[in-house]
């Protein structure tokens, strides 16, 4: 009876924390029409690029942002937001019972209770538009009166 206990109180102080039960990083999904473009990632610990479509992981607490580019096509720059979610909330409110000051501090360092916005991050590429033809003049020889 007392393992049951001791084990039922482990089981719900853990349950309290974002940190653990969702833990500190989360996966990003990355995917382009046409697929095959450059996806660069900042905001993570190291440099990271990959080809569309790929699948980054990063941090919660990291300010990230995704830079597509392909040739042929317009890049674009798409600035990823953190927001709380459902169930980071439920995590971080957790602590208020269980975790104490202690445990709310942990999840706000690591951004425990954060996801990363919009998640997938699906971008359609524009096509590069071409400039405007040359405007091509024709000089016409002026005529010489006949006499």
């Amino acid at each position: 009876m007392r393992s049951w206990g001791g084990a039922a109180l482990a089981a719900l102080l853990l349950s309290g924390c974002a940190s653990v039960t969702r833990g500190t990083t989360e996966n990003i999904s990355i995917a382009s029409t046409p697929s095959g473009a450059k996806a660069d990632v900042s905001g993570t610990e190291a440099p990271f690029s990959c080809v569309t479509p790929c699948v980054v992981e990063v941090n919660r607490n990291a300010d990230i942002t995704v830079s597509l580019s392909k040739e042929g096509y317009e890049p674009q720059i798409i600035p990823l937001t953190r927001e709380v979610s459902g169930s980071g909330g439920a995590g971080f409110a957790g602590n208020l019972l269980l975790g104490g000051v202690v445990g709310m501090g942990v999840d706000a360092a690591t951004g425990a209770a954060m996801d990363h916005k919009p998640n997938p991050v699906v971008v359609t590429l524009q096509p590069v538009t071409p400039p405007p033809p040359p405007v091509v003049r024709h000089h016409r020889k002026p005529r010489v009166p006949v006499s």
